[in-house]
């Protein structure tokens, strides 16, 4: 695993909190800090967790060089004795997450922080960035694997990336979520992943002449033919070139012709009628791969009119989509006379009202159909009947359902106690293989692209009970302090 310190990684207000709780005396008071989201990305169903491996690399490697020191000395906003806290500063706290390639769902912790105060606000940032951006990646590559119904799906997206380093994370995080290989070399190759590629309409263009470009290419890469065919007119010169090339050079030279790829126009149309073409030349057994800004509602429209395909070249939808994950780091539990105290932020949005204290996510399961039924937000400490349990909507509680026949699981393991790693990461096929048994216990219905069922996340009666009376507590108190308006107003 990569080393890469990247403490300075964190926003000034973290620090400046930070200097607050030192200050104050407060810097070894342990806290429980949360990491969840609030709505699916992509309209979806469902989330993909990722990114935990590189949390687990920022932790092993966190710590203030002396050049950080100095440049926050510079700064002129920081006391000696913060910054030399700060300079002997290491995590010794805990930390519990779901490992990468778990479905999740919102307003469930996925990631929990329990450490002193001044360690854990200081993560933020860091943990935020690595959770949501790995998240959105592994979500969006699930759903467009899915679509693909079993069809190879490669990742091509590095050119359209937000910058080198976010290139190489969707790489990694592709594979988890299905992909068969990426386009990416430096990700290939330090990541053990199956680089994959076909060729550029540069090539044809810089030859000014199709059959030559495949010959040219094949010379060089014989155990790749697989030919661009769409640089001038797919139906009249590309695939008709490239069955000449297959006849004329790759047939007399022992070399197999592997297929072709289709990168614009009416794929759809385009591919089934390639597929003519090739079955009519003898070959039968050439693959036709797709590319050309696919997302999984174009691969979804081309199976249902037909299209014939092997193949997929997957690039911006995947490692730049257009839409973000907003994973948020909530403070839910301060440790006083050694119990953890709930904490809990109130909003008039519904949907920004936290769910309080040091809690446990458990996934019930449906013994004669193996599918998820519905997840519950407990506090750590409750014991959930393994017999008969009653799921309570926490937004209408009048909506219950009792349940038998299931077995429970918890989400969250154990990923740093007292600072030390005791988590063994997997690999990226360990990763991939998890995360597609994760998809194959969840119902169809919450999967589907258009309106996908609302999956149950649901609150134990004690944590539900503990939520209203902590609203009902902060509304009294700005009752009585005649913060009423402001309450309502924010």
């Amino acid at each position: 695993m990569k080393k890469l310190n990247d403490t300075m990684l964190m926003d000034d207000y973290e620090l400046k909190m930070g200097q607050t709780y030192f200050d104050a005396g407060e810097a070894d008071t342990e806290v429980v800090f949360d990491i969840f989201f609030r709505v699916n990305p992509f309209n979806g169903g469902y989330t993909i967790s990722g990114g935990l491996d590189n949390i687990i690399d920022y932790i092993n490697n966190f710590k203030f060089e002396k050049d950080d020191i100095d440049y926050l000395r510079s700064t002129g906003q920081f006391s000696e004795e913060y910054l030399k806290y700060l300079e002997n500063l290491k995590f010794t706290g805990d930390i519990y997450a779901v490992p990468d390639g778990t479905v999740v769902f919102p307003n469930e912790p996925v990631i929990t922080v329990k450490a002193k105060t001044v360690e854990a606000q200081l993560l933020e940032t860091a943990l935020l960035a690595h959770f949501n951006h790995a998240s959105l990646v592994t979500t969006k590559a699930k759903r467009i694997t899915e679509a693909a119904k079993g069809r190879g799906v490669m990742e091509f997206g590095a050119r359209r990336a937000r910058g080198t380093a976010s290139a190489y994370e969707a790489s990694k995080y592709s594979i988890v979520g299905g992909c068969i290989g990426t386009s990416n070399e430096k990700a290939a190759k330090e990541l053990g992943i199956k680089a994959m590629g076909t060729m550029a309409h540069s090539l044809i263009t810089f030859y000014n002449d199709e059959r030559k470009a495949f010959i040219k290419f094949a010379e060089s890469n014989k155990d790749n033919c697989l030919f661009l065919v769409d640089t001038y007119d797919t139906l009249r010169s590309g695939v008709p070139n490239a069955i000449w090339v297959a006849d004329n050079y790759l047939k007399p030279n022992g070399i197999k012709f592997k297929g072709i790829r289709i990168d614009s126009g009416d794929l759809a149309y385009l591919s089934k009628e390639a597929r003519k073409m090739l079955d009519e030349a003898g070959y039968t057994d050439a693959q036709i791969c797709l590319s050309n800004g696919l997302d999984e509602y174009t691969i979804t429209s081309l199976i249902n009119q037909g299209a014939q395909f092997n193949s997929l070249g997957v690039g911006d939808n995947i490692s730049a989509s257009n839409d973000r994950l907003g994973g948020v780091y909530k403070l839910v539990a301060v440790k006083e006379n050694e119990l953890f105290a709930p904490r809990i932020k109130v909003s008039n949005d519904a949907i920004k009202t936290i769910n309080p204290g040091f809690k446990k996510v458990v996934r019930f399961y449906d013994n004669e159909t193996g599918y998820a039924i519905a997840d519950v937000v407990a506090l750590k400490d409750e014991v959930i009947n393994k017999e008969e349990y009653v799921l309570v909507n926490p937004l209408h509680e009048w909506q219950v359902q009792t349940i038998r026949n299931y077995t429970v699981r918890e989400l969250q393991k154990p990923i740093f106690v007292g600072g030390k790693q005791v988590y063994e990461m997997p690999s990226l096929e360990e990763r991939k293989e998890y995360c597609k048994k994760e998809m194959n216990t969840i119902y169809p219905e919450v999967k589907r692209l258009e309106n996908p069922h609302l999956y149950y996340v649901d609150l134990s009666k004690k944590l539900l009970e503990l939520k209203k009376a902590l609203i009902e507590e902060h509304m009294v108190n700005a009752e009585e302090r005649g913060y009423t308006y402001a309450l309502r107003k924010n």
